[in-house]
């Protein structure tokens, strides 16, 4: 007998090794930042140089947390109200078997542990998880929808994705020239 619930604790565990890997890197290119700026040697006055990077890893560690988090709720959210508009599935059988997609995120996540030199390679292992765990998740989920429904399923998750994605890099670049055209000398 399989336990419904044995991959129920990947997803915690791909988000937590995202991101530690993303942190990582991101402490080391703040620390040779904050050495260009001549921030670091005011930072050595009080901390050890091992401090101010835990205290940094903790710091990044928290926000890329906060954002896969963020990303796995709205994901499965719109998974979720995709497979209620285009699938006949009532029983959730669907949703069931596309779990085994939790372990291709986990697997993505601890490949990335090798690649925390280069935020390229973090990425393009980051969008290849991805891009595998939705091709499995719709290879699996075609045994319970019709064809129909399986365009629908794909055409609204990209569509809300494009959407999404257009968005928040809109919202970016407004905040961006808001803020470069109130500077003094941008006059």
């Amino acid at each position: 007998m399989r336990n419904p619930y044995l991959y129920g604790y990947l997803p915690l565990f791909s988000i937590m090794l995202y991101s530690l890997t993303f942190g990582i890197y991101m402490v080391g290119v703040s620390v040779e930042f904050f050495r260009s700026i001549g921030v670091y040697a005011g930072m050595q006055e009080f901390l050890s140089d091992i401090e101010i990077s835990v205290l940094l890893l903790f710091v990044f560690f928290l926000c890329f947390f906060m954002l896969f988090s963020a990303l796995k709720l709205i994901g499965e959210t719109i998974h979720e109200l995709a497979m209620l508009f285009f699938s006949k599935d009532s029983e959730g059988g669907a949703v069931r078997v596309a779990r085994g997609g939790y372990v291709i995120f986990f697997f993505g996540g601890l490949l990335s542990s090798v690649a925390i030199q280069s935020f390229t390679a973090l990425m393009i292992i980051f969008i290849v998880t991805i891009f595998c765990s939705f091709v499995y998740t719709v290879y699996k989920m075609s045994q319970f929808m019709s064809l129909t429904g399986m365009v629908g399923l794909i055409i609204f998750e990209i569509v809300f994705w494009g959407i999404f994605i257009t968005a928040v890099i809109y919202v970016c670049l407004k905040l961006y020239n808001g803020i470069l055209a109130s500077l003094p000398f941008a006059n």
